[in-house]
């Protein structure tokens, strides 16, 4: 299937919504990540989100080079084409960008998108996230108001970090005290003022409930889904809106437990980002196939090796295999399997 129309996204968030589950948000930072992904959410019958951030959009450009627009356009281009092969739908997104990274990432793919949009085409994206996390929530919202007239006409989706994530990304690290780690009812009323709720554009929000990127043993992470069951009675309340008014982002979710995803999505989670264990998949397994091949891929003892172990096609195809296996068991936690568009 081609990669999801703006009209079909919206879809695709809308009867997650209603249904209950939530779709996977993958980032990519290769052509190999992203085919993984592409093979994950046809086994599962599942559709899903590829995501970019700065970092992955400077590898994908060429990591001596950092152009990370051009390296954006460049993997929304490649999935575009490659995602027309298989029998599910994508959308496209970039994610996390703190201030400092607007000028040079999120502003050029906007402006490339407006571009598009006039030709009478699709954006290149169907939404971006502005991260505003590290700034007071006054400069945050402000940012976002601003950006959120451009992203409706585009057609295109706007997320907000409300809270802080813990932890690091690409570069962008919290390590602010625990209590920057919840989302208060208050900061989302503050945003649901300035921002409305899908009159000026659709936004979707990344509310914080203790979630931390990054992968940590049990115990060090305390997470609170029941909050955002909170926040959404708290703005259904305030505003006089039906249940649920906010659609909801989950990010740092490695190592949740089923139940508190479970719990996240029932509160109005669409969307769940995976990065981590994602990452860890693909590795492993090109870990364990270097150990089991060592004789192969390596010339020792004045050997040859075996061209069949160290050809990159070899241990590349073991590698997305595995992280599509890791897909599946995400769209099996969030409920996403079984039920793509297409379907």
């Amino acid at each position: 299937m081609p990669v999801a129309t703006p009209d079909q996204y919206a879809e695709m968030l809308d009867r997650a919504k209603s249904g209950g589950f939530a779709y996977p948000a993958i980032n990519a930072a290769s052509s190999q990540s992203i085919n993984a992904v592409l093979q994950g959410l046809t086994e599962a019958g599942s559709d899903g989100i590829i995501q970019v951030t700065t970092g992955g959009a400077d590898y994908f450009a060429g990591h001596t080079v950092k152009g990370r627009a051009t390296g954006a356009i460049a993997m929304a281009k490649f999935v575009t084409e490659v995602a027309k092969n298989y029998p599910i739908t994508v959308a496209l997104h970039t994610d996390h960008c703190p201030q400092p990274a607007l000028e040079n990432f999120l502003l050029p793919l906007v402006a490339a998108s407006e571009e598009e949009v006039k030709a009478g085409r699709n954006p290149i994206f169907q939404s971006h996230m502005w991260d505003g996390s590290a700034v007071p929530l006054a400069e945050n919202i402000e940012i976002a108001k601003q950006l959120l007239p451009r992203m409706k006409n585009i057609n295109a989706i706007l997320e907000v970090e409300i809270g802080v994530v813990g932890g690091e990304e690409d570069g962008v690290k919290h390590e602010g005290t625990n209590d920057a780690l919840y989302t208060t009812t208050g900061d989302v009323a503050q945003v649901v003022e300035a921002l409305g709720l899908g009159d000026a554009g659709r936004w979707i929000a990344a509310l914080t409930f203790g979630n931390v990127h990054g992968v940590y043993k049990p115990g060090n992470v305390k997470l609170k889904p029941e909050l955002l069951g909170e926040i959404q009675e708290g703005i259904a309340a305030k505003f006089g809106t039906g249940p649920k008014p906010l659609d909801l982002v989950f990010h740092g979710g490695s190592g949740s437990t089923p139940e508190e995803i479970a719990l996240a999505v029932s509160n109005g989670v669409v969307k769940m980002n995976i990065d981590t264990d994602t990452q860890y998949a693909f590795t492993r397994s090109v870990a364990g196939f270097m150990f089991q091949n060592y004789d192969g891929v390596l010339k020792i003892d004045g050997e040859v090796g075996n061209k069949k172990a160290y050809d990159p096609r070899a241990w590349g195809k073991v590698a997305e295999t595995a992280m599509a296996a890791r897909v599946v068991e995400a769209t099996q936690q969030l409920g996403s399997a079984g039920k793509s568009l297409a379907a």
